[in-house]
């Protein structure tokens, strides 16, 4: 049934910007594409928004098809509508920011896609506006991740304190006083001791912890400052 037959159909799609940890780097989940337009470059992973599907939904289905994931941590971000942003066809993208533990995903689906894990500074030359997307979700997650424990969701499920901190070095791309930081993390309750230690660690066997699950939910829309007062200038 079409109720309005003078407006003009535009397209809605869906584009994930999946961000992963790999104990060391910050990296970006792109695939290079084997269809056309742009056949052969580097994007996002998107598609269309079904008839039937609102847009969170679609958001899912789409991280899904590509790691084999649910539950995991996603939100809108931003929608862009320029007439020109892509040359198949007039198209609406609305933005996903996703954040995944990167061990979890499945390499399968990941192969199968033509999709690969990329650090922030090697990032290929992406199409249409993605990279504008890319930069904007950058500083979504710097900003947020000083105010809020999104962070954790890059971690698996028991962690140390040193990971914890090189995970917030990676972010920022800066070193971190351990002290400083270990003393803040350990404040916000979030924290809690599993008993264990890390026994792949070649140093000193750090204690693994977890997040508490019920204060990270009460508490996750709650201003934290899980940066030392020193860097708060940077």
């Amino acid at each position: 049934m079409n109720n309005y037959p003078q407006a003009t159909r535009i397209l809605v799609a869906i584009d994930c910007i999946i961000f992963g940890f790999d104990g060391k780097d910050i990296k970006l989940l792109l695939i290079k594409r084997n269809f056309e337009p742009e056949k052969g470059k580097w994007s996002l992973m998107g598609g269309f928004v079904n008839a039937d599907e609102d847009l969170h939904d679609g958001a899912v289905r789409i991280l899904y098809n590509l790691t084999g994931l649910k539950d995991i941590y996603v939100e809108q971000l931003e929608t862009y509508g320029k007439a020109d942003r892509d040359p198949g066809e007039r198209t609406v993208s609305v933005v996903f920011f996703a954040l995944i533990n990167i061990d979890d995903h499945d390499s399968e689906a990941v192969k199968s896609h033509n999709a690969s894990w990329i650090t922030l500074d090697a990032r290929p030359q992406l199409i249409f506006d993605h990279e504008q997307m890319v930069a904007r979700a950058i500083e979504h997650l710097k900003y947020n991740a000083a105010l809020h424990p999104i962070g954790f969701e890059l971690l698996p499920e028991r962690f140390t304190i040193p990971q914890l901190q090189k995970l917030y070095e990676a972010i920022y791309n800066i070193p971190i006083d351990r002290r400083n930081f270990s003393r803040k993390l350990l404040s916000t309750g979030l924290l809690i001791d599993t008993g264990y230690k890390n026994n792949n660690s070649t140093t000193k066997k750090a204690t693994l912890y977890k997040l508490d699950a019920e204060k990270y939910k009460a508490k996750f829309h709650s201003f934290w400052n899980f940066m030392p007062d020193s860097m708060k200038s940077n």
